[in-house]
């Protein structure tokens, strides 16, 4: 007897066991993938880990359906990586399969639903169900999905076992295979035309054909000009003719047609693109290398514009003369926009891309060139997902950007971070670590100045370019003298005037996206709320909706108050497509863009947007946080913060650290080249430590003013903070299970348990929320101190009252 043990897609913390026969046991390998049987009816795509004789104790071993590899997709690094995560931070190792892989690579098991053609009557069936038999006419079987659409509903599963049980439908299951290549049609001449004397012939054959005759000659100017293989759709662009001509062409024998296996995303070197350090440059290079013999992770805190993107370009380059992986780390697609261009440049299609922009069949190829050690992918740039990859020659992993938050995966488990689980994956691989940042994080900061982590500093911005001036704009006294217009200090707009009149850009920073957070009546006060969250919808004066940012919920904008009737209603508060609106109005003659997840949208709306900036198409950019990182625009010399104690007034214990880095790096973005910037920051609160902080660009002062706080409040790094949240959407029980819990764990546990807490938004579609956040201290035994939680976790699913209670676990929170 021979058996696997095989990971599945689904929150599952233990392996499963299939039988094989002895040729499939002896094929199998580690890391390829089988489809298996699981459930009644599904079909999942399964990842082998392991093979042996032992039959499963508990249960009758099923067979596999089939093996879909050749050779192993997964190495043994990835799965031990894998391992890691699910261990550290408290999640199944089904879910970090799921993560990891492309969607692309990992099967759907597809419902099939096709006609049973029987005599049964079908008159009995209602209007619903008769759209489905009709649709079924017309197309030998459907799926689920596409019945939705058919129905223009979501829960159809109704609809069909109805018509199962009516015994009008059949089910099947069929595994598809998701990814398709991407095949490109080219054009060649057949053979019997290449000779000299038959070209006349095939002239004379077209004789009056003057168009096919054109295309003819046409093909051999580009076949000597291009040198390389002709594809159809080049051939139709440059001669301006139609498909049917290239058609005829081949149905004539004149022509063949043939498809090669392409690239979906390639670059392009710039021959003439060269990097020169400048001397502070030169000297960090050399810091960093000398460095790397004493720590594996070294922290590289340069200031905003110091050029510490050439210097990991330089340091990339001797990796790859070593014949060695590097892995590029950024904390948003946004930034990758840039980036690629510049790394591009320099290193052509050694350069590969990786993130949730992409199709699924775009990182499929990806995954394929990684895993291939290709040429296509020596130097991988991407966001949190690229650590996924299957690396087998790892030498560098840069993580710029290394204090961003979008680094901490929220939202579906695996909840881990990218910095952390890069710098273990780097263990593996014997790797080195560079982390870059102008404002880093507390942690990595502390990491390093406790000889953790080596540091590298620079100072010095590029070409000597001073840091911009900052401005502190009392909004207090400002609306007390009237000399605000909209939300504009009369400072402030001097200054936009002023820049635009020398044909410069400005940037300006609002962290609220919308037209405002709210609508309020002015008669009785009344909010309108999410029905289903416990959030006052924001307003989008452009639609005139009001939308939750939760669960999407919207309406359309109300005429009158729906509690008292007023038709007294206003806007509070401000986002950024108001600020947008006022631009209008105060500069009718300039073009202004807006930056914000709701305007970047689309697989491309980053780029054109952020070329658009670029090529001075746009005066003037209002956005979300998207702006405050590590953008590039030689031409930006003015950035004004519209609000910054929104930034400030957050109920998070990171929240001053978070300001402080959003607003040194939004005014970092001003005067990058020889012009000279200045950034305007408009606050309640001028006298703020925090804010004086960033007018001094005093990183150290915040360091140490937020690491005294913590060491007295018991948070990171002095901490690690471990957060559950429970999720039920009756009130009473959750409030009875979350003491429970809490009690529980209390009991169990000698360190600092906070809760049950109700977060600030404590209810999301229709669940309600309770949060208990346990405190350990460095010192103490995390392994052992995960394996009590965990274990007083099971104890609270299996108690029959509580087990429909969602709990989730947040590690290092």
């Amino acid at each position: 007897m021979h058996f696997i043990n095989v990971i599945l897609p689904l929150n599952l913390d233990k392996t499963f066991t299939y039988s094989v026969n002895a040729e499939e046991y002896k094929f199998l390998q580690p890391g390829m993938r089988v489809t298996v049987p699981f459930g009644k009816s599904k079909i999942f795509t399964a990842l082998v880990v392991e093979k042996h004789t032992t039959p499963p104790q508990l249960y009758e071993a099923k067979d596999i359906s089939q093996i879909i590899d050749e050779t192993p997709i997964v190495n043994d690094i990835q799965l031990r990586h894998w391992q890691w995560i699910a261990s550290y931070y408290m999640c199944s190792i089904g879910e970090v399969f799921k993560s990891a892989l492309p969607s692309g690579l990992i099967l759907e098991s597809e419902t099939i639903i096709s006609s049973s053609h029987s005599e049964a009557d079908k008159s009995e069936a209602t209007d619903e169900e008769f759209l489905v038999l009709e649709a079924l006419e017309n197309k030998s079987s459907i799926t689920i999905s596409e019945i939705s659409q058919i129905l223009n509903k979501k829960n159809v599963i109704p609809i069909i076992q109805s018509l199962l049980a009516k015994g009008l439908l059949i089910m099947q299951e069929e595994v598809q295979e998701n990814y398709k290549p991407k095949l490109v049609k080219y054009i060649k001449l057949h053979d019997e035309f290449l000779q000299q004397e038959q070209l006349q012939e095939l002239l004379e054959i077209l004789g009056k054909a003057k168009k096919q005759k054109e295309i003819v000659l046409h093909y051999f100017q580009l076949q000597a000009t291009e040198k390389k293989p002709i594809a159809s759709k080049l051939l139709m662009e440059t001669s301006g003719v139609s498909a049917a001509v290239i058609k005829s062409l081949v149905e004539k024998g004149i022509f063949e047609e043939y498809y090669i296996n392409t690239d979906r995303v390639s670059f392009e070197k710039e021959e003439d693109y060269e990097i020169h350090l400048s001397n502070p440059q030169a000297k960090a290079l050399e810091n960093i290398k000398e460095n790397f013999q004493n720590f594996d992770v070294n922290l590289f805190h340069g200031v905003t514009a110091s050029g510490k993107t050439e210097v990991y370009i330089k340091l990339i380059e001797e990796y790859l003369q070593q014949d060695k992986q590097v892995l590029f780390l950024l904390p948003e697609i946004a930034l990758t926009t840039q980036l690629v261009q510049r790394l591009s440049a320099y290193f052509g299609n050694q350069i590969a891309v990786f993130h949730s922009k992409y199709n699924s069949n775009e990182r499929v190829e990806v995954y394929n060139h990684v895993l291939q050690n290709s040429d296509k992918a020596k130097v991988v740039l991407g966001v949190r997902s690229a650590l996924f990859l299957p690396f087998s020659n790892l030498g560098l992993i840069v993580v710029d950007e290394e204090h961003e938050a979008t680094y901490k995966q929220q939202d579906p488990a695996p909840r881990y971070h990218a910095r952390d689980a890069a710098i273990v994956l780097a263990k593996f691989h014997d790797a080195k670590v560079l982390l870059g940042s102008a404002t880093p994080s507390i942690e990595s900061y502390y990491n390093a100045k406790s000889n953790k982590y080596g540091l590298i500093e620079l100072f010095e911005r590029f070409n000597n370019v001073v840091l911009p001036e900052i401005h502190l704009i009392d909004l207090k006294d400002k609306y007390f003298r009237k000399r605000m217009d909209g939300h504009f200090s009369d400072e402030l707009l001097e200054r936009m005037h002023e820049t635009l009149a020398n044909n410069e850009q400005i940037m300006l920073f609002q962290n609220r996206r919308g037209y405002s957070p709210y609508i309020e009546c002015s008669t009785c006060g009344h909010v309108p709320q999410c029905p289903s969250c416990d959030v006052s919808l924001t307003y989008y004066k452009y639609k005139s909706v009001l939308k939750c940012h939760y669960c999407g919920h919207s309406m359309a904008k109300p005429t009158h108050c729906h509690q008292c009737n007023s038709l007294d209603i206003s806007a509070k508060g401000f986002g950024t497509e108001q600020v947008e609106l006022e631009l209008v109005k105060l500069f009718p003659n300039k073009k202004i863009a807006r930056m914000d997840q709701d305007t970047t949208r689309g697989k491309f709306a980053f780029e054109k947007m952020i070329d658009a900036f670029k090529n001075q198409e746009i005066d003037i950019l209002v956005g979300t946080q998207m702006l405050a990182k590590g953008l590039d625009f030689e031409n930006v010399t003015l950035v004004g913060i519209l609000n910054a104690d929104n930034l400030l007034n957050q109920p998070y214990y990171r929240a001053y650290e978070r300001a402080y880095q959003m607003m040194v790096q939004v005014a970092g973005r001003s005067g990058r080249k020889s012009k000279k910037g200045s950034v305007v920051i408009q606050t309640y609160n001028p006298m703020h430590n925090t804010i004086q902080q960033v007018v001094n660009n005093n990183y150290v002062a915040m360091f140490n003013e937020q690491l005294y706080e913590r060491r007295n409040f018991q948070y990171p790094p002095y901490f690690r903070l471990l957060q559950i949240k429970l999720k039920h959407r009756d009130f009473e029980k959750l409030r009875e299970g979350s003491t429970w819990l809490y009690n529980v764990l209390k009991q169990n546990l000698q360190i600092p348990i906070l809760g049950p807490e109700e977060p600030a938004i404590n209810r999301i579609r229709n669940e309600y929320i309770r949060t208990i956040l346990i405190k350990i201290p460095n010192n103490a035994d995390l392994i052992n101190t995960k394996k009590l939680i965990k274990k007083v976790l099971i104890s609270f699913e299996a108690t029959s009252q509580y087990r429909s209670i969602k709990t989730t676990l947040n590690v290092d929170y």
